[in-house]
C-alpha cells in the first residue's frame, strides 16, 4: 500500500467512520468457467491494517469468491469519490484465528452508529461462514 499515491491509499485505508457507499467497489476477475473478464460489484473492508473482500453475513457461495480462487489476480476498481483501477491479488483467509479477528473487527465497524446503510443488528455469529479474501496490491507491469 505504501507504493500507492497518497490520495488512492487514503481512499482504501478508510476509517470506521466510512459509510456503506464508500466501501463499494467493482472487481474485474476472470470467470472460472468461461475465462472471460467479469466485473462484479462488492464491498471491501479494512481490518488489522489489511484490505479484505468479504461476502457478508450468511456465508452463501459467491461467484466472486469462486472466480478469485481459480484466478487470484484481478483489478480492484475504486469508483466512489476517488477513481482508480489497481492490479491486485486475492488470497483466501483460512486460518481460524485470523478469520475470527478480521470478522470481529468488520462487524464491530459495521455496528458503529454513524453507518446508517448497515442492516442492524450485525452479529458476529451471522458472519462466521463468510467468504473472506485478503487483498494485496501489485505494481503495474
Amino acid at each position: 500500500m505504501s507504493r500507492l499515491p497518497d490520495h488512492i491509499r487514503r481512499a482504501i485505508e478508510i476509517t470506521p467512520a466510512a459509510g456503506t457507499g464508500e466501501r463499494i467497489i467493482d472487481i474485474t476477475t476472470l470467470g472460472r468457467r468461461t475465462g472471460r473478464a467479469r466485473r462484479i460489484e462488492i464491498f471491501f473492508y479494512r481490518a488489522a491494517g489489511t484490505t479484505y473482500l468479504c461476502s457478508g453475513a450468511g456465508g452463501a457461495a459467491t461467484d466472486w469468491h469462486a472466480n478469485l480462487l481459480a484466478n487470484p489476480d484481478f483489478t480492484f476498481h475504486l469508483k466512489n469519490g476517488i477513481r482508480a483501477d489497481l492490479p491486485a491479488r486475492a488470497a483466501p483467509v483460512t486460518d481460524p484465528a485470523e478469520r475470527q479477528a478480521v470478522l470481529a473487527e468488520i462487524v464491530a465497524d459495521l455496528n458503529q452508529p454513524h453507518d446508517p446503510g448497515t442492516i442492524r443488528p450485525t452479529r458476529l455469529e451471522d458472519w462466521a461462514g463468510s467468504r473472506l479474501m485478503r487483498i494485496s496490491f501489485r505494481h503495474r507491469p
